[in-house]
């Protein structure tokens, strides 16, 4: 069974993406979605203020900038965790 992606790890994923500038083409590919959920996220990022539009160019914000490393941080812990939840399944 496949593991699908928390809404947390899409928006990583685009402003990972993002942090370098992108277009639209470029952060669908990147992060691997589909132009309608590209267009649906990259609504919420942008109205939340993690990007701005540069000419064609999506580009990361400040805030989008602490936000990603507040998200990297996260799911790290979540992956750790994870990975001691199976551990202690296995006893």
């Amino acid at each position: 069974m496949g593991k699908y992606r928390s809404r947390l790890e899409i928006v990583a994923n685009i402003l990972s993406v993002v942090s370098e500038g992108a277009k639209k083409t470029h952060i669908m590919y990147g992060a691997n979605l589909s132009y309608k959920l590209l267009n649906r996220y990259l609504g919420e990022v942008f109205n939340a203020g993690l990007v701005c539009l540069n000419g064609e160019c999506y580009e990361i914000t400040d805030k989008g900038q602490h936000f990603l490393e507040q998200c990297i941080l996260l799911l790290e812990h979540k992956r750790r965790l994870n990975e001691y939840k199976d551990t202690v399944d296995d006893v």
